[in-house]
């Protein structure tokens, strides 16, 4: 019986495809659009060379999710090779140059070579839907840290005692900024006119916040350069972040509502210190497939939270945090560490421990996180929610 392997170099309108047999031998070589009629050809001609087929992409979602359907539509065994690994490899192949062909061929051969490459598996539709779901929220928070900065920015320009009095991502100070942004307005409206004008638009703590801003205008009765311009910047940007607020506000909102319909809400959520928000992320990153994470420690290696040895020579037993780990799964187990240690007595004997130990904040929560990779891995394969053990007291 003869074994194919056909790499997929992926890309948004075309992907290139190489077949190789297994002594290395390219049978095919051909560029296709990202269009299914000509996928489905492609399948077929390359289904014709061999029998037995391997495929492998270098992506496994965006331009390349057509494909991936239509080849798991079709029963083909599909593997992901990380475009990282793809470029490390290309450095042993003869050529300077870099081209689709020549990634696609490395991709080919990489899967004919290696054993260690994890199939694609494209999740359910609730994981895909939390997946894109949290992706949204990431780009929306990070649009607004942008503008947060861009904020302050400008409000240092004109009023530095303000801004150093307000928490611009906060609604009360936003709403302040998108009335008043100059010292002289706001001693013209007084502390008292200012405290009323938030309360009709149901600002909490109207009181307080008029108040600082009312010391902070008496500070500076200087006008700058530019003032005028300046503060109608600053209030266009205190309406966008207000804007982007009320978007995550929405998301939030539909990741919740999706992330309680998955059969593992109750088990990851049971585990002090993960809600919703992050107990989404968690399925997004690792498509609530223990199937990827045969034990614990592969888990961990995911969120980089086991580490990495780098010996060399007479160096041995040096430890360092891997290269390669999902970012985003460590901030899961990170931020739920910091959280259980206010909410759960048992996380919080551990963490004091490791700090009695000797080991920095970090290193104690980073040791914390890595413990409840195994709590959730071993409740996720068992599917029984969390019981907290109760503390052992001494006989009497």
């Amino acid at each position: 019986m003869s074994r194919i392997w056909a790499g997929v170099d992926a890309g948004k309108t075309h992907h290139h495809c190489v077949v190789l047999d297994a002594e290395g031998a390219k049978l095919l070589s051909r560029r296709v659009a990202n269009d299914e009629p000509e996928l489905l050809q492609l399948l077929a001609d390359v289904l014709a060379l061999g029998d037995e087929t391997t495929w492998a992409v270098d992506l496994a979602d965006g331009g390349a999710a057509l494909l991936i359907a239509v080849l798991v539509n079709h029963g083909q065994h599909l593997l992901y090779i990380p475009g990282r690994v793809v470029n490390r490899a290309s450095g042993s192949y003869r050529g300077e140059g870099k081209t689709d062909a020549r990634d696609a061929l490395v991709i080919a051969d990489q899967a004919r070579m290696r054993r260690d490459l994890n199939p694609v598996r494209p999740g359910d539709e609730a994981t895909v839907e939390l997946k894109l779901f949290t992706a949204r929220r990431t780009d929306l928070v990070c649009d607004r840290t942008r503008a947060v900065n861009r904020l302050r920015g400008a409000l240092t320009g004109i009023f530095p005692a303000l801004e150093r009095a307000l928490e611009v991502t906060n609604t009360g100070p936003l709403m302040l900024l998108s009335g008043y942004q100059t010292p002289a307005a706001i001693r013209r409206m007084g502390a008292r006119r200012l405290e009323t004008w938030l309360r009709n638009r149901r600002v909490r703590g109207a009181a307080t916040l008029a108040r600082a801003a009312a010391e902070a205008a008496e500070r500076q009765h200087t006008a700058v350069v530019g003032e005028k311009a300046i503060a109608e910047l600053v209030h266009t940007m205190a309406k966008e972040v207000m804007s982007l607020n009320e978007k995550i506000a929405e998301v939030d909102k539909l990741i919740e509502s999706r992330f309680r319909q998955h059969e593992l809400a109750p088990v990851i959520t049971s585990l002090p210190g993960i809600g919703p928000l992050l107990g989404a992320e968690f399925l997004a990153a690792t498509h609530g497939d223990l199937a990827f994470f045969a034990t614990s420690d592969r888990l961990a290696g995911f969120a980089g939270l086991a580490p990495a040895p780098r010996d060399s020579g007479r160096v041995s037993g040096n430890l360092h945090r891997p290269k390669r780990y999902h970012r985003g799964l460590q901030r899961v187990f990170y931020t739920s560490a910091l959280i259980s240690i206010r909410n759960c007595a048992e996380s919080r004997r551990f963490y004091d421990r490791k700090r009695a130990e000797g080991k920095r904040h970090t290193q104690a929560v980073l040791a914390l996180a890595r413990r409840r990779v195994n709590v959730l891995w071993a409740l996720l394969r068992d599917r029984r929610c969390y019981q907290p053990i109760p503390p052992v007291t001494s006989a009497a």
